[in-house]
């Protein structure tokens, strides 16, 4: 099966995913700030938690950057929610990300190992920067959990970006 990728300069597939908390995340399409959203494999990988330690020690230099920030996965509401919990993520936590929709946003996906692992297929990492417009300005998809970008390199790249009005690259 061929996967479509969504391309750095294209816009970010419109969809929506269960919030912890109660109501949904929406991404896609125009809003009134920039978006980073991060996917993680879910409960069962150290990595991720690691990953999310640093998001949440970013978030408030992101969100003063201009961003809302988020963070999704494919675990169902009470792995998400235990891990909220423990970690103390004060960002937005969506759950419950179908396969559909990982296809849609060109994740690799992969099985479980073994039921202690998890009990369904996962989204491997991924980062989404995506502009107001709707429009993505950097994308980064990972086929494992040990290659993601440093968030702190990450935000100051975007800050350059939005100060000087920067295209997305890698269009050609």
């Amino acid at each position: 099966m061929t996967d479509t990728k969504p391309a750095a300069g294209g816009p970010l597939p419109q969809m929506a995913f269960p919030k912890l908390g109660g109501g949904q995340i929406a991404v896609g399409g125009p809003r009134e700030r920039h978006t980073l959203l991060v996917v993680y494999r879910g409960k069962h990988c150290g990595r991720c938690k690691k990953y999310l330690a640093g998001l949440e020690s970013l978030k408030g230099d992101w969100e003063d950057a201009g961003f809302d920030v988020i963070a999704v996965s494919a675990d169902p509401e009470a792995k998400a929610q235990s891990d909220v919990a423990e970690f103390g993520w004060s960002f937005d936590v969506g759950y419950d990300l179908g396969e559909a929709q990982m296809r849609t946003l060109g994740l690799y996906v992969s099985e479980p190992l073994s039921p202690e692992e998890t009990d369904r297929r996962f989204a491997e990492p991924a980062v989404f920067c995506v502009r107001p417009d709707g429009i993505i300005q950097v994308v980064c998809l990972s086929n494992g959990p040990a290659a993601r970008p440093d968030l702190a390199e990450l935000l100051d790249g975007m800050k350059f970006n939005i100060a000087h009005d920067r295209p997305a690259r890698g269009t050609a």
